[in-house]
């Protein structure tokens, strides 16, 4: 059976409640074996065991592949390369990280298909989101803060008819240059005053 729906940097698929889910393709850039973290009665099996190992900057579907994309990129910068949260979140490069995310959001919107949705997950313990949807070619939809400090966001994408012009220049480009165009976040529109009646 197909796929339909791709989980971009699955990681120990911890926001799963079934971590087999038949129709998820489970993508990571590492793998890691079942090892025990934690202390005590907190120690918990963790391990990395995707269906496909690959870069979410580069992924080897077609376009327009996936009515559902999940993208839960490594968040942080500051840790040490063999620190627990390290190995289970993974980090990002401080110096490239705006470059990698985004084309890893050119990547997911390249993959869902015209109407497809896109769910974003993002903590700001080293970087705001605000600085991190700068890196999507689209505006989100909606989105949501939670935990006990409103640090993770959860957040709604859907590939609009935006999204699939560029998907269509992206193409356009490729087959003369043979590289894949890389988008821009669009400018915002400009602010609308409506006035009151004069007084």
């Amino acid at each position: 059976m197909k796929k339909t729906i791709l989980d971009a940097c699955c990681g120990g698929k911890m926001f799963f409640f079934d971590k087999n889910h038949p129709d998820v393709l489970f993508q990571d850039v590492r793998v890691v074996k079942t090892t025990m973290v934690g202390n005590g009665r907190n120690s918990r099996k963790f391990e990395v065991s995707p269906n496909v190992v690959a870069d979410f900057r580069n992924m080897p579907y077609k376009d327009n592949s996936f009515t559902m994309v999940v993208f839960d990129p490594p968040h942080l910068t500051s840790l040490g390369k063999k620190s627990y949260m390290a190995k289970k979140y993974g980090m990002l490069d401080k110096e490239t990280w705006r470059k990698d995310l985004t084309e890893g959001f050119n990547e997911c919107f390249r993959v869902l298909k015209p109407n497809g949705i896109l769910i974003f997950k993002w903590n700001e313990h080293d970087i705001k989101v605000s600085e991190v949807l700068k890196c999507a070619p689209i505006p989100p939809l909606f989105g949501h803060p939670s935990g006990k400090t409103q640090k993770t966001h959860w957040i709604c994408f859907m590939k609009n008819q935006q999204g699939i012009i560029e998907d269509e220049l992206r193409q356009e480009a490729k087959k003369k240059t043979g590289v894949p165009r890389m988008t821009n976040p669009p400018k915002p529109p400009p602010k609308r005053t409506i006035k009151g009646p004069k007084q």
